[in-house]
C-alpha cells in the first residue's frame, strides 16, 4: 500500500475527494494533510479521519525551515507520493527535486491556459470569462521547478456557459476535479501512470 501526503491550502474538498474514494476502493495510505496555515478548514477533514496535519505557521517558521521539516518528515515515514489539492504557495526548486517525478497537482483550467504564477483559485475563472473561451476545466499534471508545467497526467473539459460568474464555472469545474484527482491518484498508486519525457500515458490494468 503507497504512502501519500496531501498538501492543501483552502476548505478541503479536493482533499476530501481523495478521502472518500480511498475508503471506498482502498488504493492508498494517507498518511498526512501538509496545510499552508493554521486556519484552513482541511485541517478539520483530516483530524475527522484520522490523518495527521502538518501545519505550517509563518510566526514560527520560515517557508524553507516548513519545506526542510515537511521533506525530512515524509521522508521518514515512507510517503512515496504527493497530491497538492489546491496548494497555494509555491513549491521549492529544491523540495520538488527531493520527490521528483513524485509529486501531482490539479489546477482548474485546461493548461496551457490560464495557469502559472497568479492562477489560482477564482482569479484562474475571472480570466477564463474574461477571455471569452468557451471551453474551461482541469488539469492533473507532475509538479516541476515552472509552475503548473509538468507533464500532464488528465484533463476534462467543462463548457463555459454565457451567463457564467467565475463562482459558478468554479462550482462545474470542482464537480469534475472530485472525479479526476481520485482516479489519479488511484492509478498513480497502481503504478499505471508512465511517464516519458511530457509525454503521459496510463496503462491498462
Amino acid at each position: 500500500m503507497k504512502k501519500i501526503a496531501v498538501f492543501a491550502s483552502g476548505g478541503g474538498t479536493d482533499f476530501q475527494s481523495v478521502i472518500d474514494a480511498n475508503e471506498r476502493e482502498n488504493f492508498c495510505e494517507i498518511a498526512y494533510l501538509v496545510a499552508s496555515k493554521p486556519t484552513i478548514g482541511a485541517i478539520a477533514r483530516a483530524e475527522k479521519h484520522g490523518i495527521q496535519p502538518l501545519v505550517y505557521d509563518k510566526t514560527k517558521e520560515t517557508k524553507d525551515e516548513f519545506y526542510a521539516r515537511v521533506a525530512a518528515t515524509l521522508k521518514e515515514s515512507g510517503v512515496e507520493y504527493i497530491v497538492l489539492a489546491g496548494w497555494l504557495l509555491v513549491v521549492p526548486a529544491a523540495f520538488i527535486q527531493q520527490f521528483e517525478g513524485r509529486i501531482i497537482n490539479i489546477h482548474p483550467s485546461l493548461i496551457p491556459s490560464f495557469c502559472g504564477m497568479g492562477y489560482y483559485g477564482l482569479h484562474v475563472h475571472e480570466k477564463a470569462i474574461e477571455y471569452g473561451v468557451k471551453l474551461s476545466g482541469a488539469t492533473v499534471h507532475f509538479v516541476e521547478a515552472d509552475v503548473d508545467g509538468g507533464a500532464i497526467i488528465m484533463q476534462r473539459a467543462v463548457p463555459v456557459e454565457p451567463d457564467d460568474t467565475p463562482e459558478t464555472l468554479q462550482q462545474r469545474i470542482l464537480k469534475e476535479e472530485h472525479q479526476m484527482l481520485p482516479q489519479c491518484v488511484r492509478l498513480l498508486c497502481e503504478g499505471r501512470v508512465q511517464k516519458e519525457g511530457r509525454m503521459v500515458r496510463i496503462l491498462a490494468e
